[in-house]
């Protein structure tokens, strides 16, 4: 089933997702149903448009500049990880962010934010910016089709690591110590002085911190670690940073969620 599913918001298509009604199919749908998957009149596929429900249709035409298809069933969809994570993650090159962010989304992430690093190789100015999250978030699109999650996770405008954190800086006291922290914040670190297993079980949203190629530099990690993350360490060995993300989300499951 996961090769029929198809994302198709109600901006991008015309009619309502509901059971009996006829809808026209967004132009991405219909062309990976109709040229990629040649699914014709009859054939059964999936829609969704991210509001946790799969509506079983029928395609009822297929048409050069319209397909349209019969709403047949909806069914909610539970399958979305226990524990809610936003990965922040620092720009990489080549395809390795593609990778990093489709399975993360496999594995359940819920916000990925990407993280202008001082260590980062690309450089995006605003429209290159505006490009790749489009971009990315194409990525997540396709992720969601894959792996059947209903939700579309959403990606963020890139922001340096000390906007972002001035942006979302936790409460602290006079004396400069921070003040009931309901979020767990944690930085990848290959000289971190705790294992996931050592953390205690989120109560919220968690935070996830990754650098990209050549990792965090001195500077970021001491600002974060100001902010409230806990340098944490993977194992003996230093993973790229389209894995090492990858890795902690999948323990997190296994501690917390629902591996």
């Amino acid at each position: 089933m996961s090769n029929l599913r198809f994302y198709s918001p109600e901006k991008l298509r015309l009619g309502k997702l509901s059971v009996g009604a006829e809808v026209k199919l967004s132009d991405n749908a219909a062309t990976h149903a109709t040229r990629v998957m040649r699914l014709n009149v009859g054939d059964k596929l999936f829609l969704f448009d991210g509001n946790g429900f799969d509506f079983e249709c029928e395609l009822v035409s297929v048409q050069k500049n319209a397909t349209l298809a019969k709403v047949l069933s909806a069914i909610e969809v539970q399958n979305e990880s226990p524990i809610d994570i936003t990965l922040l993650l620092g720009i990489s090159s080549g395809d390795r962010m593609d990778i990093g962010i489709q399975k993360a989304v496999e594995l359940g992430v819920n916000n990925i934010v990407p993280i202008k690093t001082e260590r980062s190789v690309v450089k995006l100015d605003e429209e290159k910016a505006k490009k790749r999250v489009e971009h990315w978030q194409n990525v997540v699109i396709a992720a969601c089709e894959q792996s059947g999650r209903a939700k579309i996770p959403l990606v963020y405008k890139p922001e340096s690591l000390s906007v972002w954190l001035q942006a979302n800086s936790q409460a602290t006291s006079s004396d400069g110590y921070i003040i009931c922290a309901p979020k767990t914040r944690i930085l990848l670190n290959p000289i971190g002085a705790k294992k996931l297993s050592e953390l205690q079980p989120p109560q919220a949203e968690i935070q996830l911190l990754v650098g990209a190629e050549g990792g965090l530099s001195d500077k970021e990690i001491e600002l974060a670690i100001s902010q409230g993350f806990q340098s944490i360490i993977l194992g003996a060995r230093i993973l790229r940073t389209e894995t090492a993300p990858l890795a902690a989300i999948a323990t997190m499951n296994t501690l917390w969620g629902d591996f």
